[in-house]
């Protein structure tokens, strides 16, 4: 099974908005906004997605990538 991987970073850079302002405009630590940010996380609760979804003006799609299992 393949997993899914959290490409915050990139959107980040896209939109130039630091970890500390987005973790402020969330609501959320920085040290849980860190962890979604590297895919230290293995859940991210629909809310908190909503919110970055928000914050970034993106889909959460664009934050949100399927990567197939290498055999």
């Amino acid at each position: 099974m393949g997993k899914i991987v959290l490409r915050l970073d990139r959107m980040m850079v896209e939109k130039k908005i630091s970890l500390n302002e987005l973790a402020e405009r969330v609501g959320i630590s920085n040290v849980n906004m860190s962890k979604i940010k590297n895919n230290k996380v293995t859940a991210v609760r629909f809310s908190t997605l909503a919110a970055i979804c928000e914050v970034l003006d993106c889909e959460a799609g664009d934050i949100l990538e399927y990567q197939k299992k290498n055999n």
